[in-house]
């Protein structure tokens, strides 16, 4: 069992400095996030990263931008630069919820306390450091600035919004993944080259003064968008920019993408390949202690760090390409998987960590079953500009084996001090279904789906369909809602077969761009008809870098330029929404009237009868809210809840 020592974490106060016996640092890294050393916690890895090349880095988590900002001087000046992050999330998806109240918990913070983040962090912290510190190199990276490179809508404050280049000052931007343009700028940075003339890194973005020429790079194409001011005046223009800038951020060899910005223009180098599997491992092989600092010791457990204490991330990258979701804007569509023997090199660290019971709480990723998959001819890749890989079908040239996956799980279970191995990420039910998978061994399959179920969950299997309308989940890049009923059909079977008693959760999206109060009557009246009484259920939330969002602000969408209707007035959002808990008796009067007045008379009778069924009555719901927000509800039925209350009062 191995014990930790103040200087296992990299420092973050002088005094830590002080013990490593350094006179000077060569990075200072600031992040919105706790501190917290670990492989799923983005400051943390680029912290390592950047110690790996021999670097002194210290880093600053979540900075005073409230006091006389000593937080930002404390540590002097680095050597060769600032780093700044928002954080492992977005700031303003981590303080505000889809119906923009703040939250009253922030997971990245101990104890859940909230204020400790400024709204739009990376620019608050590069403001600050650029007018403390105007001639020291600031980079900026993580989501937030990742996702918000170039002219982007901000639904907080409900306006089209400049790269974050430009309301940051910062001078270079480092978007996706860290690890491989950290590399080649440090190597650079050691030569001797000033960080002003680092130009030509891939994956990194810039501002030059419109008037200046563009460093010359002999293997890259250009690509211009229209510029931000277009954007503002165009909407249409806007929307048709991120056909390009969606295109090129998932292609094996993209181009250049220039962008005018007032008197500047902002240039997007093209991104690395993807990660090959030594330079992953090494990301995740390096030496941290896979714990919070101590300096929170006394301040409460960090959420986040809670959940994924006892997790294994296997892979990065997300093929799904979903209209809705910027996995894979950040982490790209290529899948970048781990060695087994990297990844059970984790798991018996993390069984040897003092407080482990037997249970891993996540071997997954983005998407929980990706992992090895790639194309089977990399040609074909290389000439690939589809946002998806599986949408509207799975690609002939995808290798979807979930073989080695399940191959792994077993090897996990097999470590002596593992009692069992839960999936946690969200699985691609689709992909289980040979009649929408056709590439695929369906016995492989069934094996898979056989595992999980039997091994590595426990009640309850969680997937997420996001909606029954099949014009709302072509738009969403999702598969026909008749191949969830197929994963059902199946799920039961084996359910029935291994004699199991398990659960089925689907998750579902409301509000989302093409979808109208009728596609939720009748999400409703189906999932309701499948058995089902929804309890995962949350609002559609613009985020930047999704075709979601684009729809959302231009009305347009970007590969087709039509328009797309979106519910955007708190009334419709919520009268969406509302379909979702049908069975409460306050809901009953007013879906009666919302389906008359949409000649639904049909489904009246489905969602409203006179006489509902006593099973219906039999299943209460879970403790689900009644909003448009994130509807997370409590794992223990009412009805136990209240059994327990009883017996609490007579003793």
């Amino acid at each position: 069992m191995q014990t930790y020592k103040l200087t296992d974490w990299l420092p973050t106060t002088k005094r830590e400095v002080k013990i490593r016996g350094w006179e000077e640092l060569d990075v200072i890294l600031f992040s919105g996030d706790a501190y917290v050393d670990h492989p799923s916690f983005g400051p943390a890895v680029i912290g390592r990263i950047l110690e790996s090349y021999g670097l002194r880095v210290a880093i600053v988590p979540q900075p005073n931008v409230n006091d006389d900002l000593q937080d930002f001087t404390k540590l002097g000046t680095p050597k060769l630069f600032f780093a700044v992050t928002g954080g492992c999330m977005d700031p303003m998806v981590s303080n505000y919820t889809a119906s923009k109240k703040r939250r009253d918990k922030d997971a990245y913070t101990p104890n859940g306390d909230i204020g400790f983040r400024p709204d739009y962090a990376t620019t608050v912290y590069s403001n600050i450091l650029k007018d403390k510190f105007p001639d020291v190199p600031v980079l900026i990276g993580g989501i937030e600035a990742s996702l918000r490179r170039v002219t982007h809508y901000d639904y907080w404050s409900d306006k089209l919004m400049p790269t974050i280049l430009e309301t940051s000052k910062a001078d270079m931007l480092v978007y996706g993944m860290g690890e491989q343009p950290l590399r080649e700028i440090v190597k650079l940075l050691q030569k001797g080259v000033p960080f002003s003339s680092l130009k030509t890194i891939k994956q990194t973005a810039f501002l030059i003064h419109k008037d200046d020429a563009v460093p010359k790079n002999k293997n890259w194409d250009d690509v211009e968008i229209y510029s931000h001011e277009v954007c503002l005046r165009n909407k249409k223009k806007f929307a048709s920019n991120f056909k390009v800038i969606e295109q090129e951020s998932n292609k094996l060899r993209a181009r250049r993408i220039l962008q005018g910005v007032g008197e500047r223009l902002l240039v997007i180098n093209p991104p690395f390949p993807t990660m090959l599997e030594e330079e992953i491992d090494a990301s995740f092989d390096l030496p941290y202690t896979r714990l919070p600092h101590p300096k929170y010791n006394k301040r409460g457990p960090i959420p986040a760090f809670e959940m994924i204490k006892f997790s294994i991330n296997i892979h990065r990258g997300c093929f799904g390409g979903c209209s809705f979701c910027t996995i894979s804007a950040h982490q790209g569509k290529f899948i970048a998987s781990r060695s087994k023997e990297s990844i059970l090199k984790e798991v018996d660290k993390v069984a040897n960590m003092p407080d482990f019971k037997g249970y891993l709480s996540d071997i997954g990723g983005p998407s929980a079953n990706m992992y090895k998959m790639k194309g089977k001819v990399q040609a074909i890749c290389d000439k690939c500009v589809a946002p998806s890989c599986i949408s509207p079908v799975i690609c002939s040239n995808l290798d979807t084996s979930h073989k080695p996956l399940t191959e792994l799980y077993q090897a996990v279970d097999k470590h002596p001090k593992v009692k069992k191995s839960f999936i946690g990420s969200g699985i691609r039910h689709d992909m289980l279904v040979p009649e929408f998978n056709k590439n695929a061994d369906p016995k492989e399959l069934d094996d898979y789906t056989e595992e999980v179920m039997t091994k590595h969950i426990s009640g309850r299997l969680k997937v997420a369909p996001e909606h029954t309308s099949d014009p709302v989940l072509k738009l969403m890049r999702k598969p026909s809602f008749q191949y969830f009923h197929k994963f059902k059909e199946r799920f039961d079977r084996i359910n029935i077969k291994k004699n199991l008693k398990l659960q089925l959760i689907p998750y579902f999206i409301s509000n989302h761009p093409a979808c109208e109060v009728e596609d939720m009557a009748n999400l409703a009246a189906e999932t309701k008809d499948m058995g089902f009484q929804l309890e995962q259920v949350q609002g559609f939330t613009p985020t930047p870098m999704t075709v979601a969002t684009v729809i959302y602000y231009s009305g347009y969408h970007p590969y087709t330029l039509k328009p797309t209707k979106t519910p955007k007035t708190k009334k419709e959002k919520e009268e969406q929404h509302r379909f979702f808990f049908w069975y409460k008796k306050g809901n009953r009067e007013w879906i009666k009237n919302t389906l008359n007045k949409l000649g639904r008379k049909d489904l009246v009778e489905v969602l409203v009868p006179e006489k509902e069924k006593k099973s219906w009555k039999s299943i209460k719901p879970k403790n689900v809210k009644h909003t448009f927000d994130d509807a997370i509800p409590s794992d223990r039925p009412q009805r136990k809840r209240k059994k327990h209350r009883a017996k609490k009062k007579r003793r």
